[in-house]
């Protein structure tokens, strides 16, 4: 899977992002927790996922069968580190690929 566009995010320890991906009417939440960032995806306001933990370079989604055409992951474009919501936006980029 090739990423195709990126998200933008704030350093901010949650967010919530709206978002049309391949005609899909996306919401994207991310919220820092003590134990890592966490990523939420709804598609017309339906749950995809919820309460995803977000790892670098790992799809979050995996499964076409939920209704989600592509995938998201984010990438740590200073390393190999987890994402951390200090650096979104800038050091750790989420993507969106088909």
């Amino acid at each position: 899977m090739t990423p195709v566009s990126t998200i933008p995010l704030a350093a901010l320890a949650s967010q919530i992002v709206a978002i049309s991906l391949a005609n899909q009417a996306a919401r994207v939440q991310v919220y820092q927790k003590r134990t890592g960032l966490y990523l939420d995806l709804y598609l017309n306001d339906e749950p995809v996922v919820t309460g995803v933990l977000c790892r670098d370079r790992v799809w979050l989604i995996r499964d076409a069968y939920r209704g989600f055409s592509g995938d998201l992951c984010f990438v740590d474009t200073q390393g190999l580190s987890d994402p951390d919501y200090t650096g979104l936006g800038s050091r750790f980029v989420l993507v969106w690929g088909l």
